[in-house]
């Protein structure tokens, strides 16, 4: 067998990809797990306190990362990095074809199992730019919370990541904390929330609800910012607030661009698939995590998604002809 030639090749190595890696290995499949960055994680790599997955109280996301990696390599997985998958292919036999690196080298799979995962998604606000080459607006809490002590930073979010990183931010580091949120209601957790509000009450934390921001104005020299305008939704009146550093928490991309035309996407790039199967439009092409259309965007549905997928592949190879050219007609999962 060619040494490019493998039964499940998975594009992405974060918590959805490694998950799939585990079971297609304990399988005794061929597997390969190409990660486009230098180190193995994803998104869940940056966070500081993981509570929230099973089993573990609480971890460090590179922590989590470096059991699941070692786990996943103990049955055999490959896992390589700095190789980014740049087109997929579907040949005539059925064999799917991974390009990595536009064109450097290519890998070929009898079947793929897409985890890309997601990035940071930016405002777009006048001055957000400026301001992040300059380093003064960040998208990682855990990252760049340690350049801001005993500051005084705006944070722009509503949801789990955008509460529990103002708090971690409040918390750690900075002086005071300001949390603007487009809507008159947080959609995170309770619990977070609740912890939010209970820092409010110290003074550590500042919360307005509905704003928006408008624009970072730079200093002079584009090294720091001068200030920043945020706006009442509800009046549409602007203020100018005086901050150090702005840290955006308003959600990811899907790493799906390079995908277009490939699988069927929805109008945000989100990969379709049916949800019993987690196949997509194309067969043999499975897809996990953060990158599929209707996620729940947690650490434990990732992982999930990743199993589950691993599984339906086993599904596929005992019958590929089942699942035809696009979802299976019936379940394929008979038991196991």
């Amino acid at each position: 067998m060619d040494s490019d030639n493998y039964d499940v090749i998975i594009i992405g190595a974060g918590p959805a990809g490694l998950a799939a890696a585990l079971y297609a290995a304990r399988d005794r499949y061929r597997t390969l797990v190409l990660e486009k960055n230098g180190l193995p994680g994803g998104q869940i790599l940056l966070t500081e306190r993981v509570e929230n997955y099973p089993g573990w109280e609480k971890i460090t996301g590179p922590d989590l990362i470096d059991h699941m990696v070692r786990q996943a390599k103990q049955f055999g997985a490959g896992l390589e990095t700095n190789q980014e998958v740049t087109s997929l292919t579907r040949q005539d036999d059925g064999t799917l074809v991974v390009d990595i690196n536009d064109g450097e080298r290519k890998c070929a799979g009898r079947a793929v199992i897409l985890a890309p995962g997601s990035d940071y998604r930016r405002l777009g606000v006048p001055g957000e730019d400026v301001m992040r080459q300059a380093t003064k607006v960040s998208y990682c809490a855990t990252c760049d919370g340690a350049f801001y002590r005993d500051k005084h930073i705006l944070a722009v979010g509503g949801g789990n990541t955008a509460v529990e990183d103002t708090i971690y931010l409040a918390d750690r580091f900075v002086k005071k904390a300001t949390l603007i949120h487009r809507r008159t209601e947080f959609r995170a957790q309770k619990v977070l929330v609740e912890e939010l509000y209970a820092l409010e009450k110290k003074g550590t934390v500042e919360i307005k609800l509905p704003y928006v921001l408008d624009k970072i104005v730079p200093s002079a020299d584009n090294s720091q910012i001068d200030h920043v305008v945020i706006r009442n939704v509800d009046s549409n009146q602007a203020e100018r607030l005086v901050v150090d550093g702005v840290f955006v928490f308003v959600g990811m991309v899907p790493n799906t661009g390079w995908l277009k035309g490939t699988v069927k996407t929805n109008d945000s790039g989100y990969i379709s698939a049916d949800p019993l199967t987690l196949q997509t439009s194309m067969p043999g092409i499975f897809v996990a995590g953060d990158c599929r259309q209707q996620s729940a965007l947690q650490l434990a549905t990732a992982t999930a998604d990743g199993v589950t997928a691993a599984l339906m592949v086993k599904e596929y190879f005992r019958n590929p002809s089942k699942w035809g050219k696009g979802m299976p007609k019936d379940s394929a999962a008979d038991g196991w």
